[in-house]
């Protein structure tokens, strides 16, 4: 069997709304595999992350919006947010459509932004605790550590979910690890 080719793309805007939708789906899965269909972790509408959440990392300050592509069809998409004074960049989203999770999608998806994003010193995401498939993606695969945890007793400074009933998501960071040379010219 010949081994698929994985590439990244700019979004273009007239795939924008199609890459709302795809990671809306891809979202709503995640938690229909974890909860069925009692769930009630959503943000609107029934969906787990809402089209103005996508929207807004997809319009961010120094956000880039990604296209993921198998053999050129469209599987997935990422948003980055980059911070070109400090280099400690942002993965905001993330996300493969599910007929293609399992198949080594993501992490070559993941290969690529780390390439095409070399100056990045640390790389931060977050993930609700319930998606066991993305931690041991960001943990296991990527080599992501998680470095905190927010919860009601513990909110994030920066985020809008916080309070009562709000059950938790996961910080991780992946730090460059810097070769001598490097080192000695900073």
């Amino acid at each position: 069997m010949k081994k698929k080719t994985v590439t990244l793309a700019l979004l273009e805007s007239d795939d924008r709304e199609r890459f709302i939708l795809d990671n809306q789906e891809a979202f709503r899965f995640g938690a229909m595999e974890e909860f069925g269909c009692r769930d009630d972790h959503m943000e609107e509408d029934g969906e787990i992350i809402s089209r103005a959440t996508i929207e807004r990392c997809i319009d961010g300050e120094h956000s880039e919006a990604l296209r993921i592509f198998e053999d050129g069809k469209p599987v997935g998409g990422a948003v980055v947010k980059l911070d070109p004074v400090s280099h400690h960049n942002e993965l905001e989203l993330l996300f493969v459509t599910p007929h293609e999770h399992s198949k080594g999608v993501g992490f070559r998806a993941w290969q690529l932004i780390e390439e095409r994003y070399p100056e990045t010193v640390v790389w931060e995401t977050c993930t609700p605790y319930f998606e066991t498939r993305n931690i041991h993606f960001y943990v296991n695969k990527c080599g992501f550590h998680i470095v905190e945890f927010f919860n009601c007793k513990h909110p994030d400074p920066h985020g809008p979910e916080t309070g009562e009933g709000f059950d938790g998501m996961f910080r991780f960071e992946k730090r460059k690890v810097m070769k001598q040379q490097e080192i000695s010219t900073q």
